[in-house]
C-alpha cells in the first residue's frame, strides 16, 4: 500500500492556492520557498498527477489539483473539527469559531454577542469576517468559515439552518420630508416614493423590491446603495425613501442627531429571518451554544423600543 499524503502538505496546497504564489504561501505558513516547492513536489510525486502549474505569473492549479484541493479542504477542516470537538469536550466551548457574518448584520449584533461571549466562554476566540451572502455561501461550503450569520432562507441539502429571531424594517425619510412628522405610518405611505435599496447581491433588495410592486412604489436602480450607511446619506440628501432594519436604526440612528427619521410601520409584513447556517454534521453542539447567546443578547439589549426585534 503506498503512503498516504500527510496534513502538513494538504495544508501546503490549500495556503498555495489562496495565495496563488509560492513565496507568499511560504511566507504565510513560516516556512523557506524551497521547502514549500519540495513538499508540493513530493505530494505530486505521491499521487502521481501534476498539481500545479508553474512558470511565471500566479501560480495556477491543473484539473487534477482542483480536484485534490476540494478534497484537502475537507479533510482539513474534518480534522479542524476532531480539534474543536475534543476543546469542547473539556470546556465546553472553546477554540476557534470561523464566523461569517453580512455586513448588514454583523456590525450591529454582534458586539453585544461578543461581550457575552468572552464573558462565558474565555477560551473561545471567534474569527469574524464580513461579506456578501454569495461570498459566505462559499466560504461555507468550501470549508473556509465554519458557520455563518444572515438572512434566512439559504438553502442546500448539505447545510443545518437554525433561525434565531425576526427583525422588522422602518421606514427612513429625510427630517424635512412630509411623512417625518409621522409617529406610525403603513406600508401604503410608500406608495408613489422612490425607494433606496442595496444592490441584488443582498437578500434585502429582493424583499424592498417586492414590497415597492405591491404598493406602486418607485424603486431606485440607479442609486443602489453598498452599504446601510451610503443609504441612509442619501435619505438624509433627499434622493428618496428607504427601508432599514431595526438593529441598524438602533446603533447608527437613535439617540444622535441626524438628518434622517426613521418612522415605524403598522402591522407591517416587512421582516427579515436571522440565523445561523453550518455544514450539516460539522459543530452543532457549538454552534447551538453560539445560538442561545445570540438570542440571550437580543433578548437583553435589542427587543425593547419602537418595533422591536421579535424572537421565535
Amino acid at each position: 500500500m503506498s503512503s498516504l499524503p500527510s496534513l502538513r502538505q494538504l495544508r501546503y496546497l490549500i495556503a498555495l492556492s489562496e495565495t496563488r504564489h509560492f513565496r507568499k504561501a511560504a511566507e504565510m505558513l513560516g516556512i523557506s520557498q524551497p521547502s514549500l516547492s519540495l513538499q508540493i513536489g513530493n505530494l505530486e510525486t505521491l499521487l502521481a498527477v501534476r498539481l500545479v502549474e508553474r512558470g511565471r505569473g500566479p501560480v495556477t492549479l491543473t484539473p487534477e489539483g482542483r480536484e485534490v484541493l476540494s478534497r484537502a479542504r475537507r479533510a482539513v477542516d474534518e480534522v479542524r473539527g476532531i480539534v474543536d470537538m475534543t476543546a469542547r469536550l473539556r470546556t465546553g466551548m472553546a477554540g476557534t469559531i470561523r464566523l461569517g457574518t453580512t455586513p448588514t448584520i454583523g456590525p450591529y449584533l454582534l458586539p453585544f454577542v461578543v461581550e457575552r461571549l468572552h464573558a462565558q466562554y474565555p477560551d473561545l476566540r471567534l474569527y469574524i469576517r464580513e461579506a456578501p451572502p454569495r461570498d459566505l455561501r462559499s466560504g461555507l461550503l468550501e470549508g473556509g468559515l465554519d458557520v455563518i450569520l444572515t438572512q434566512l432562507p439559504e438553502p442546500g441539502a448539505d447545510l443545518t439552518a437554525k433561525r434565531l429571531f425576526r427583525e422588522p424594517f422602518l421606514m427612513a425619510v429625510s427630517s424635512d420630508h412630509l411623512l417625518a412628522r409621522e409617529t406610525i405610518v403603513s406600508e401604503d405611505a410608500l406608495s408613489g416614493q422612490t425607494v433606496l435599496s442595496l444592490g441584488p447581491d443582498y437578500a434585502m433588495h429582493a424583499q424592498i423590491a417586492a414590497l415597492c410592486r405591491q404598493h406602486d412604489a418607485i424603486l431606485a436602480r440607479d442609486y443602489e446603495g453598498t452599504s446601510l450607511d451610503a443609504i441612509r446619506q442619501m435619505v438624509g440628501m433627499g434622493m428618496g425613501v428607504a427601508c432599514l432594519p431595526r438593529l441598524y436604526v438602533k446603533s447608527e440612528i437613535e439617540g444622535r442627531a441626524s438628518n434622517v427619521t426613521v418612522i415605524p410601520f403598522r402591522r407591517s409584513s416587512m421582516m427579515r429571518t436571522i440565523g445561523l447556517v453550518w455544514r450539516s454534521g460539522s459543530g452543532a453542539d457549538m454552534f447551538r451554544l453560539l445560538s442561545d447567546a445570540i438570542i440571550s443578547a437580543v433578548r437583553d439589549n435589542l427587543r425593547s423600543g419602537p418595533s422591536p426585534v421579535v424572537l421565535d
